[in-house]
């Protein structure tokens, strides 16, 4: 017991008057230790959130899914031309906002030759009357005004990598 008539929390033995020394800890080296620790993981959780968001649109173009690439054509010229490189079963995806009755001629060559394709859809995945395992080029006259999708993907299942050149011309 104490003086004030209360019981001390550390248990003496009986008839010894010794008292141990009840201070706090100085806790302020390892509170900082662990201060820095969490400093350092939320640094390294920031730099990793960040970089995956970066990331993003690179993997969305070389085999993840994202909003397509928009092709707007410069004033004057009604022609673009993409390039990239599809790998194994990646697809590359391009949006061209056009107007009904307008002629969309697209042309794609690659190396290795007729290595990628493309596949034109209207709005609501309309394939437009397309065959679509394996266009080289096509010249249609659009039927309605909207966007029109155009993807790019190799032939095959196989492994492998394409390079390509994908020309857009709207008359």
């Amino acid at each position: 017991m104490n003086r004030a008539g209360t019981l001390d929390p550390v248990a003496t033995a009986p008839g010894t008057d010794t008292r141990v020394n009840q201070e706090k800890p100085d806790m302020s080296e390892p509170q900082q230790m662990r201060f820095s620790y969490l400093r350092k993981s939320a640094f390294i959780g920031g730099c990793l959130l960040f970089l995956s968001f970066t990331a993003a649109t690179t993997f969305a173009q070389h085999g993840g899914k994202a909003e397509p690439l928009r092709i707007d054509f410069v004033t004057g010229k009604g022609t673009a031309t993409e390039r990239g490189t599809v790998r194994n079963s990646e697809q590359y995806e391009y949006t061209v906002t056009a107007r009904k009755g307008q002629r969309m001629t697209i042309k794609i060559t690659s190396t290795p030759a007729k290595s990628s394709v493309f596949q034109l859809l209207g709005e609501g995945q309309d394939t437009l009357g397309l065959e679509h395992d394996a266009n080289f080029d096509v010249s249609i006259v659009l039927p309605k005004d909207g966007d029109y999708f155009i993807s790019v993907s190799r032939p095959t299942s196989k492994k492998g990598k394409s390079r390509f050149n994908l020309t857009i011309a709207l008359k």
